[in-house]
């Protein structure tokens, strides 16, 4: 690959990046909705998830990303609907803010 393709944006993704975002997981939580997403990291997932509600007739999203990394699909799952729990038991709407 050229100097110039590397500099302008033509370089490999890095592996971390979102697969689309696609839903592997949701539950209705405190009338948010949390929903695990698939991400990728090499042969891994990077848990990630995304938190929704509807406030005054918009809807809301905030998305989250950790570091934590696992094997199984099943416990993405399980950790991110964890996690999405316990950003919502923490700071409510103010995710949104």
């Amino acid at each position: 690959m050229s100097f110039l393709s590397k500099l302008f944006g033509g370089g490999a993704k890095t592996s971390a990046e979102p697969a689309g975002d696609k839903v592997l997981g949701e539950e209705s939580y405190k009338d948010f909705t949390i929903r695990a997403i698939e991400m990728r990291a090499g042969s891994e997932y990077q848990l990630a998830g995304t938190i929704d509600k509807d406030i005054g007739g918009a809807l809301k999203t905030y998305r989250f990303v950790r570091a934590d990394r696992m094997s199984s699909k099943d416990d993405l799952i399980a950790m991110a609907l964890n996690k999405g729990r316990q950003i919502i038991d923490e700071q409510g709407e103010n995710i949104f803010s």
